[in-house]
């Protein structure tokens, strides 16, 4: 079955951020969540290079240690990378609040929704465009619940007993600050992928970006290359497959897995 979040990644999309879903989302989860109150932000305290090392337990979870206890996954709804991607990881409720209470809410695994962003908790610095996507992704997610800034707290900050836990590493009054410009319309809008490529002086003209609903030639030269149907209808099954191309291209810089064929991934595409 599929729990109540799948509304997450075409909120996300549709204000003008990387989304890349992992696969079974939608019926991941610990059962399913109650009435949702707001947004919790945590850091992975992961490793130092990657740009989302910690997916993997944030899916499974983390196994026992001699200084804490295991803890089954998933770990959180969203995982933030460096680059700015969210990954779309989990539909429904997931370990990822413990004790605590913020607003005199203290079910966060029931009512909050978890972003847990890549960061080693190693004094590492806070890349720009993973900070822009975590203020702009968390204003996205309040805005379509209808609740204001207040309603985003640090882990740090629910967690009980206080000191109990020190992420996420940035100042949290800045951030919900920040936040509520965006949900104000006082912050620049973040700009989209290209609706077009640019045009390149040559004599094909410029290629639309390809999504779920598509349809035509354009979409049939795609899934020609993909090895799939080639019925001109951008499907599941296409979607699928571009996500999965995109994960695996080898090209700089790496492609979101986020099923839309860009300017970034036609170029990788015209390459096969």
């Amino acid at each position: 079955m599929n729990y109540s979040l799948t509304w997450l990644p075409g909120v996300l999309q549709d204000a003008g951020l990387k989304v890349a879903q992992v696969p079974g989302w939608e019926a991941r989860g610990l059962g399913d969540t109650g009435q949702v109150r707001g947004v919790i932000c945590h850091a992975t305290i992961g490793a130092k290079v990657g740009n989302m090392p910690s997916l993997r337990t944030l899916i499974d979870g983390r196994p026992p240690t001699s200084h804490q206890a295991g803890l089954s996954g998933p770990l959180s709804q969203l995982g933030l990378g460096r680059d700015g991607t969210f990954y779309v990881v989990a539909a429904g409720r997931c370990h990822h609040a413990g004790a605590g209470q913020w607003q005199g809410v203290r079910n966060g695994n029931t009512n909050f929704i978890g972003i847990e962003a890549e960061n080693s908790g190693a004094g590492d610095a806070w890349p720009d465009v993973q900070m822009q996507a975590y203020r702009y992704g968390t204003a996205a997610i309040l805005s379509h619940l209808g609740l204001s800034a207040l309603w985003c707290a640090g882990h740090k900050e629910y967690a009980l007993p206080l000191g109990r836990k020190s992420d996420p590493g940035f100042d949290m009054h800045e951030f919900r600050v920040a936040v509520e410009k965006v949900l104000a319309g006082a912050a620049p809008p973040l700009p989209l992928i290209p609706a077009i490529e640019t045009p390149n002086g040559g004599s094909a003209p410029p290629r639309p970006t390809l999504l779920r609903g598509a349809t035509g030639d354009l979409v049939k030269l795609v899934q020609q290359k993909l090895g799939v149907t080639a019925d001109g209808d951008f499907g599941p099954a296409t979607e699928a497959a571009v996500r999965t191309f995109q994960r695996n291209a080898k090209v700089l810089p790496p492609l979101v897995p986020d099923g839309r064929v860009g300017p970034n991934t036609w170029r990788a595409l015209d390459a096969l």
